[in-house]
């Protein structure tokens, strides 16, 4: 699903415009994207925990000189499934 399906889809299930959709939708996204660079944990029940994760610097490897290089420290979002959302895909 693309982000203007999405917005379609949330027109249609919430009875709004699609104009108000995308400023929901938006909104949401800067709010999530807020939150996580602050470090802060984001929980949407029914949906899930989006949360960051510091990964330590590394070795790796050039795969086109196989020369060794150090690949920096970062920060990544991790996301785990609620239980919830879980049952709805493995339904049977």
């Amino acid at each position: 699903m693309t982000k203007t399906e999405l917005i379609s889809k949330t027109a249609e299930k919430a009875g709004i415009t699609k104009a108000a959709a995308e400023r929901a939708v938006n909104a949401t996204i800067e709010a999530v994207a807020e939150a996580l660079s602050k470090g802060e944990r984001v929980a949407v029940p029914g949906l899930g925990v989006f949360n960051v994760k510091e990964r330590r610097a590394r070795k790796g490897r050039n795969p086109r000189t196989g020369k060794e290089i150090t690949i920096p420290a970062r920060k990544v979002v991790v996301f785990t499934a609620a239980k919830s959302l879980k049952e709805t895909l493995n339904k049977e």
